[in-house]
């Protein structure tokens, strides 16, 4: 293979005369950068790819143009190419072949176009491409073979299309494939051998998806796998059932998923799990889960726990084995809001008959077996589920069993939810109305559903929502609203929803975030606003926020003021932002609270240790992946920290990482760190490559971690500084 690419690499050379550099000028239209040998062609309304470009160029932005088409070999004077940015250039086609020549390639990314389909050989060309982003297009299928001539990949994301299944062989030919984002698509199946070929697969993404069961047979096959995320997919339960099989799994999110029952095996296959995250399900109780040896964190956050004698073994086995258990008790109504993990012994009683089924009714009650169901939908007893989906419906059908609990219109034609559209359905808890086109959900139209807690209406046409539209649902703790057309927050809505906790704003139109929007939220825990142009956060109280997501937006620097009115924010996602850089203090206002920082794709190249102070004594998780840093602040003091990601950064394995090595070696934290430079460490773990920094060990404890700078002072001026205390925190460079 490296002979081959060797060959390849020398004929595309031989064949960029240097004489011809003198005839490349820079395009009008554009701004070149001799040294950094970038081009800078933004939003400029160009119809196809600049033919002047400088042959030596390396990075090419191109964002915000309006090619449609790509045809093949158009960027071929382009040889020396890396990086290549095509996002929102209303892409409809790529031609076969439209890549080939740029053997040097490593970035491309195709986000935020028109693309159905991708053609066989649309990719081929880049044999060393390393990130391949295609969020946010059309995509309906993945074609076999399509990315077959991608050897190196390393990263694909494919998150926000509209891919409903994955056929058999989908992703070969990508062996070192290790993030596979497939979030927010339709997916309902994966065929059995959808993924083999993903031998070294580390994370996958698998949320806000339409899978109504686990693909135990399609991830079989991915027997590294450490992350997986299945959040928010309509999943109902966790069986036994063949088995989630993955030995090296780490951790696995569930959160959203509509659980209302787990098997206490059902994860026992995957015996090195250390946090399950089951957060905002239906789950009233759940049984021990066996297998687990290894188990840190169960977080059982947002369920309606019933903390009675049969919630008593789940908190008696979390205890025994040293498990962290998040939960609220929602009955009975004496425990309401007190945490199950805190319960003694005899707190946790059943009443009336007895026993596990004692508040339930008696064993063996009788069921309604002949209750009504429309035509074209089908009614489980059992379940209590009811679904009409994708079946073409133009209005919204009636007559389902007076006690559905769960109710599935997705994939319909209503356009409007109309008065009085779910009567006799006050059992209902969760109503499903995405990707139905609605635009409009008339005053009145939730009347009745006074047990409601989920309220589904992503991917549709809303641009406004009254607070008539919500009256009568006053349990209501989730509301779904990303995916549509909102270009504010509604305020209205929320002051009709005292019991939120849960508001989804993604992929809307949003400009601006003012935190004072929410001040009719009371209770509002988790706000996510991914995906939007917002580039200006105002502060506001919002006291029990826990959750801010601003991932995927224009923000320029960290909103730190605005972080003044979240004293109780536990988690904060900044990534896909361009931060460049961070700002001294950026996180103190939420220092004493925050656990989970997300700085992901945030252009970052380095982090001073101003930046992250205060965060010392409570930080669990840092994700600093797709950044441009070469090194990291020491970061003894971070005692709590649980996952440092750092993969898909420039790492440069001098004595300066030796803090982060040592961190990552002696506790065998999760999270990839891989060295780029020096040549020798190329390629290698941080946590693994002991030889590179042994000359580091042999200077501990006398000496601090050298800086960057220092790498060119002798050991007698290095000795002398130190002498004379100019030593100090080893800083960046």
């Amino acid at each position: 293979m490296w002979n081959y690419l060797t060959l390849l690499l020398l004929s595309a050379l031989l064949q960029a005369s240097p004489e011809r550099e003198a005839t490349h000028h820079c395009p009008q239209v554009c701004i070149c950068n001799s040294v950094k040998k970038s081009v800078l062609c933004q939003n400029q309304n160009l119809t196809k790819v600049p033919a002047s470009a400088p042959q030596l160029t390396q990075k090419l932005d191109l964002r915000g143009n309006a090619f449609e088409v790509l045809p093949a070999r158009a960027f071929q004077p382009l040889l020396y190419l890396t990086h290549l940015d095509l996002q929102a250039c209303q892409l409809r086609q790529v031609h076969k072949g439209a890549f080939q020549g740029l053997l040097l390639l490593s970035y491309l990314n195709l986000a935020s176009n028109n693309l159905s389909v991708l053609p066989r050989g649309a990719l081929d060309g880049p044999i060393l491409l390393r990130q391949l982003v295609l969020e946010n297009n059309r995509l309906k299928e993945i074609q076999p073979g399509t990315f077959g001539q991608l050897p190196f990949l390393s990263l694909l994301n494919l998150a926000h299309n509209s891919l409903e299944s994955l056929p058999d062989g989908a992703f070969q030919g990508l062996p070192r494939a290790w993030w596979l984002r497939l979030s927010h698509n339709g997916l309902r199946e994966l065929a059995p051998e959808s993924l083999v070929g993903l031998a070294r697969l580390r994370r996958l993404s698998l949320d806000h998806n339409e899978l109504e069961a686990l693909p135990w047979e399609a991830l079989a096959p991915l027997r590294g796998l450490v992350h997986l995320d299945l959040g928010h997919n309509p999943l109902n339960s966790l069986a036994e059932q063949e088995g989630l099989a993955l030995p090296e799994l780490r951790y696995l999110t569930l959160d959203g998923a509509s659980l209302q029952g787990v098997r206490p095996a059902a994860l026992s296959r995957c015996p090195r799990l250390y946090t399950v995250d089951l957060r905002d399900n239906q789950l009233e109780t759940l049984p021990p889960l066996q297998g687990l040896d290894r188990l840190h964190k169960l977080n059982l956050s947002g369920n309606p726990l019933r903390c009675d004698c049969a919630a008593r073994p789940l908190r008696d086995w979390a205890i025994r084995n040293w498990v962290t258990l998040d939960g609220l008790c929602r009955e009975p109504s004496l425990l309401r809001g007190q945490r199950l993990a805190w319960l003694r012994e005899e707190d946790l009683r059943c009443q009336g008959l007895g026993g596990l089924g004692g508040t339930r009714g008696p064993p063996g009650a009788p069921k309604d077996t002949a209750q009504p169901c429309p035509l074209a939908c089908t009614c489980s007893s059992l379940s209590r589920h009811s679904s009409c989906e994708n079946k073409g419906l133009m209005l919204i059908p009636s007559r389902f069993p007076n006690d559905t609990r769960l109710l599935d219109l997705n994939w319909n034609k209503f356009t409007s939810v109309p008065r009085f559209a779910f009567r006799r359905l006050g059992r209902l808890v969760s109503l499903h109305l995405q990707h139905c086109q609605v635009a409009r959900v008339a005053p009145g139209a939730l009347s009745g559903l006074g047990q409601l807690v989920y309220l589904y209406l992503s991917d549709n046409r809303l641009s406004e929502l009254s607070a008539a539209a919500l009256q009568g649902v006053p349990r209501l703790r989730y509301l779904y609203l990303d995916g549509n057309r909102f270009t504010r927050v509604p305020r209205a809505v929320l002051w009709a929803l005292p019991s939120l906790v849960g508001l989804h704003l993604e992929r809307n139109a949003l400009h601006h975030l003012a935190l004072s929007d929410f001040a009719g939220a009371p209770s509002l825990r988790w706000l996510h606003v991914n995906g939007n142009n917002i580039s200006r956060v105002t502060p506001g109280p919002a006291p029990r926020l826990e959750g801010l997501y601003l991932g995927g937006n224009r923000l320029g620097a960290v909103p730190t003021g605005a972080l003044g009115g979240l004293p109780a924010l536990r988690e904060l996602e900044l990534s896909g932002n361009p931060l460049a850089a961070l700002q001294e203090g950026a996180f103190l206002p939420v220092a004493r609270t925050l656990q989970h920082l997300h700085l992901s794709g945030t252009q970052l190249r380095q982090i001073s240790p101003e930046a992250l102070a205060g965060l010392e004594p409570g930080l669990r998780s840092l994700y600093l992946e797709e950044n441009q840093l070469q090194t990291l602040p020491a970061m003894e003091a971070f005692s709590q920290l649980e996952v440092v990601d750092l993969g898909e950064n420039p790492l440069h394995c001098d004595c300066q990482l030796l803090p982060l090595h040592r961190r990552l070696a002696g506790q065998n934290l999760p999270g990839e760190a891989t060295c780029e430079s020096p040549p020798s460490a190329q390629g290698q773990k941080v946590k693994e490559a002991a030889a590179v920094f042994e000359a580091c060990l042999e200077k501990e404890p006398l000496d601090p971690p050298a800086s960057r700078q220092d790498v060119t002072e002798t050991p007698g001026q290095r000795s002398q500084r130190a002498a004379a205390g100019a030593g100090g925190q080893p800083g960046l460079s």
